[in-house]
This record gives structure tokens, sequence and C-alpha cells, in this order.
């Protein structure tokens, strides 16, 4: 099986990995699925914001790493740092949850955060999401501030992984 890394080129192929992605682990853990915005999803692409793990030819992982703040920094209570980068939209196809993808997204994540020179890497999460919550905690990822709950109700933590 040939495996690939690449700066994601084809938004629709990006958008439905996230959106599968979402309903399964909203399923799997009883949460509520975030509304994901295609034209959101066009942007980053464009930018060149999104990698994405393939297995032959087949993206089967991905995640956003970004300079801009993801969320309201003045709610999140993260220590302060000289040049984050922002981690978000961590998606695993569900064929694939078992084979270490979701570990293999944040460790690309943060080689290329340390490569791009940035002195932390930082990330909102839903808790209920406790795969996901688990390996960030696993990476050396900390959560900062209180649990907090956006505008649906669905709980947001912050987190910061020192580089």
């Amino acid at each position: 099986m040939a495996e690939a890394w690449e700066t994601a080129q084809d938004p629709a192929a990006v958008h439905a990995l996230l959106c599968t992605s979402d309903r399964h682990q909203a399923q799997r853990y009883g949460s509520a699925a975030p509304d994901r915005r295609v034209e959101s999803t066009r942007r980053k692409v464009a930018a060149g914001m999104v990698r994405v793990l393939s297995f032959d030819g087949v993206p089967v992982g991905m995640f956003t790493l970004g300079a801009e703040p993801t969320f309201d920094l003045a709610e999140a209570e993260l220590p302060p740092a000289r040049s984050p980068l922002y981690l978000s939209r961590l998606a695993v196809s569900p064929e694939v949850l078992s084979r270490g993808v979701g570990m293999r997204c944040v460790r690309k994540a943060i080689e290329l955060a340390r490569a791009a020179g940035a002195d932390v890497l930082r990330s909102e999460a839903n808790p209920e999401l406790t795969g996901t919550y688990e390996l960030l905690g696993e990476l050396g990822f900390v959560q900062h501030g209180p649990l907090l709950r956006n505008g649906s109700g669905v709980p947001r933590i912050h987190l910061q992984r020192p580089l």
C-alpha cells in the first residue's frame, strides 16, 4: 500500500472526508456533528492550509494548519506565545481509525509547525470526543481555561502544545 502526504488540491474530496469523519464521530460519541461550510473548505485548500494523508491515492486523514486562530482567543485563556500555529479540522476516515491515522496526522502537524518556526501548536476540541481528546493529550497537548459551550451547546476546550 502506497502512503503519501500532500497539500490538498481537491476541496470536494477534503470536504467529503471531513463530513464523513464528523458524522462518524458524532454517532460514535452521541455528540453533535459540526456544521461545515464547503466555502471554508475551498478557502483553506486554496490557501494551502490542508494536509492530506492518502493510502493508494485515497484520502484517509487530514488536518488544517494555519496562523489564524480558529476560535475566540479572548475566551481561550491560553498562555502567551511568540509564534503560535493552529491545528483544526482533524479528520480520519472511519475505515482506518484503528490504523493510527489520527496519531500520524497530529504528528505531521507538529512536524510542520516546528519547521515553520512556531513555538506552540494550539487547538480547540470537543471533550465529548474522548478518542480525539485522549490522542491530543498523549501527544503533549494541555488544556487551558474552562470548558465552554458554543451557541449550539456543544462543549469546547482549548489546548496548547509547546514546540
